[in-house]
């Protein structure tokens, strides 16, 4: 078992920067596919950004692109999402996941084995 706990969330006017954090614990996720996601009320979780294995690719959703940028230190079991030029429609709760055996389909949600509980963002307009 993996254990996500995300932090780093919090208000932030439009314009500003964030970076969330997820520590894994529980195994080893080095290996791992990991990614964020996120949810705003009354929509579906989406895709934000994903990171395959050891000096594996990265991807983000059109939306992000440019703006967001996720790094891994697995040396410390923690992945980061680094938020920059946030706009109000990027308030959400975004959650962390991990996947322990890559099958194809990194920007969806059943490919993510574990989940971690969420961290609130809210941009200020």
């Amino acid at each position: 078992q993996v254990q996500l706990v995300e932090s780093g969330g919090g208000l932030v006017q439009a314009g500003g920067s964030l970076r969330l954090s997820c520590a894994a614990s529980g195994r080893t996720t080095a290996a791992y596919v990991m990614g964020w996601f996120r949810q705003a009320p009354g929509k579906e979780r989406e895709f934000v950004a994903a990171s395959r294995g050891s000096g594996g690719s990265t991807y983000y959703a059109d939306a992000v692109k440019g703006r967001f940028t996720i790094s891994r230190n697995n040396a410390e079991n923690t992945v980061y999402l680094q938020m920059n030029s946030l706009k109000p429609e990027d308030t959400a709760v975004y959650y962390c996941a991990a996947d322990s055996h890559y099958r194809g389909a990194i920007t969806q949600l059943r490919e993510y084995d574990y989940w971690g509980q969420g961290t609130q963002v809210t941009v200020s307009s």
